[in-house]
């Protein structure tokens, strides 16, 4: 298998139908409103050149590379921010165009080193290609005078180095750490001819807030980002596409080697979870894979006290079917099962599963997730000092509630969902450490002006950090997650703010259930606009029920303890 090379459309798509007809060399595409030249020539087979343009960031326009004509419309316009427009005629191959590119083009070269053969790179160059695609063959302009040739390098991160002689300015590097990671680590520093992309204020990449996530990395259209594992193992030759396992978010990767070895792992962009994103976990953190410590081969042992002895497949394979034959011959079918990890695929779980069933003859398969949603167990409740029914602990059945009220007991949105959100809650987790890939397009969509609500006792990073503030900060007790949850489902039922038609389109009974329960079928309803009860007491408005009074509670010599009445 050779490399898998994704193709780059160099703009983001636009939502809605494909209504606006432009013609691009000759050929009729159609694309939906706000589209760009240059991706409707994309779509329609027609590469135009380019460096700063990519399909993960919005158009920037500085490279000028892919200048186009435009019938009807003065100068060679860029083709990467100019959006299409009905009847509008096209030409990306002219004299004139073909002689602005090489003169762009041969103004870059003149200023970068010609270093190709011994560059790390080689083969994987934007600029390399894009010299050949403009048919630049010659630069008339010399060295002599003020160039960035010796530049430094920025070898203080453990994963990258940052060549700062090869860098041409295109701020893909600057865009991606803003738009696509959001930590906005990356500047550039200067103006006209001094211009350069700097990390925080001008110090070295460990000394700015980068965290090594690699999104510049991938942008960058040369040299001037580098993984070290490139530098030392050479180019990778061959692709695979694989799961990350480090959480539970699932990101796709292609895991590119040199025969054997992982040379590096980059973010796929057909992903679902991730669309060509990674934190620094499952871009870099790959050295287990040929860590000298790493067993290649199965081991058994026959006690415990025995040495590990190393084996063939066969062999151990069978070894471990008759052993667990021989305990379900001893203790019944029931003696064996199986465990999964949460960080298992789905296909995994399921092969899991169905070995354990199908083989084992018995149901004893488990995962860790259970720990925190599934339904608490049946020693859980019982007859506890409430009645029948109540829970004498504080399981958390997320998994059941799901299963019950949606057929699934899964979640039902998918990650592409958080674009669309006006306002996140947040409750009993921390997405920027334990799901970074998630956490940025969260915080994507907060810089767009969603509103944040962080349900924690800890303050994690989404209460404040630069760029990013939550709008409110529950800082519940630890342990009264459930309370929250509940009373949030009370008010929602009992203001009248209950979407019943999408209840209804996914829950079973739920009319019957409503006429059974009068009430909830005659709880006032509110509109989500209308004025809500002040947190004190007041008199009675229409669609607005007074909170009941707050009880003092007491302390242990019996005195009332308004502080703690309050709180609650």
């Amino acid at each position: 298998m050779s490399l898998i090379k994704e193709p780059d459309h160099g703009t983001p798509a636009r939502p809605g139908e494909a209504a606006v007809a432009v013609e691009i060399d000759g050929k009729e595409v159609l694309v939906p409103e706000g589209t760009s030249v240059m991706r409707a020539a994309a779509e329609a087979g027609i590469d135009i050149p380019k460096l700063c343009a990519t399909d993960s960031l919005e158009p920037f326009g500085s490279c000028r590379l892919c200048l186009v004509d435009i019938d009807g419309r003065k100068g060679t316009p860029a083709s990467c921010t100019t959006p299409v427009a009905p009847g509008m005629k096209v030409r990306t191959q002219t004299p004139k165009v073909a002689e602005l590119r090489r003169g762009v083009m041969e103004l870059y070269i003149s200023d970068h080193p010609l270093d190709c053969l011994t560059c790390p790179a080689n083969g994987d160059c934007e600029l390399q290609d894009m010299a050949g695609v403009v048919g630049l063959r010659e630069v008339r302009y010399g060295f002599d005078g003020e160039n960035h040739l010796d530049e430094p390098t920025d070898s203080s991160n453990p994963y990258f180095d940052f060549d700062a002689s090869k860098c041409i300015s295109c701020s893909r590097c600057v865009r991606a750490c803003g738009e696509v990671q959001g930590t906005f680590a990356l500047t550039i520093e200067g103006r006209g001819f001094a211009s350069k992309v700097a990390a925080g204020a001008g110090g070295s990449f460990m000394e700015s807030d980068c965290v090594s996530c690699g999104a510049c990395v991938q942008a960058c259209p040369t040299s001037t980002l580098q993984e070290r594992s490139v530098v030392e193992l050479g180019m990778p030759t061959r692709s695979v596409i694989t799961t990350c396992a480090y959480c539970g978010v699932g990101c796709s990767f292609k895991a590119e080697l040199r025969g054997d070895e992982v040379v590096r792992m980059v973010p796929y962009k057909d992903g679902g979870a991730n669309e060509g994103h990674s934190c620094v976990k499952g871009r870099f953190a790959f050295g287990y894979a040929s860590h000298p410590d790493r067993r290649l081969k199965p081991m058994v042992r026959e006690r415990i006290t025995d040495p590990w002895r190393e084996v063939e497949w066969e062999e151990a394979v069978g070894h471990v079917a008759r052993r667990m034959l021989d305990i379900q011959a001893r203790h019944g079918a029931g003696a064996i099962g199986g465990i999964t990890s949460s960080r298992c695929t789905n296909e995994e779980v399921y092969t899991v599963q169905k070995m354990v069933r199908a083989a084992f003859g018995n149901n004893n398969v488990d995962t860790c997730a259970r720990v925190c949603h599934s339904p608490v167990q049946a020693g859980d409740v019982g007859d506890a000092e409430g009645g029948p029914g109540q829970l004498d602990g504080l399981g958390v059945a997320t998994g059941y509630g799901l299963k019950q009220t949606y057929g699934t007991s899964a979640g039902t949105q998918d990650f592409k969902s958080v674009a669309k959100a006006d306002v996140i809650l947040v409750i009993g987790a921390n997405p920027t450490d334990g799901h970074p890939v998630f956490a940025s397009r969260m915080k994507r969509r907060l810089r767009q002006g969603a509103q944040l609500i962080v349900a924690d006792p800890r303050r994690i990073d989404l209460v404040r950090s630069p760029h990013i503030e939550a709008a409110h900060h529950l800082q519940l007790v630890p342990g009264t997650n459930v309370a929250l949850v509940n009373a949030l489902a009370h008010v929602v039922v009992t203001e009248g703010l209950v979407d019943r038609e999408f209840v209804g389109e996914r829950c079973e009974d739920f009319e019957q259930w409503e006429r059974s329960s009068p009430a909830r079928s005659t709880a006032p309803r509110r509109s989500p606009t209308s004025p809500a009860c002040p947190p004190t007491s007041c008199e009675p408005r229409p669609g607005c029920t007074p909170p009941p009074p707050t009880l003092p509670s007491t302390t242990a010599s019996g005195s009332p303890n308004t502080a703690r009445a309050r709180r609650w």
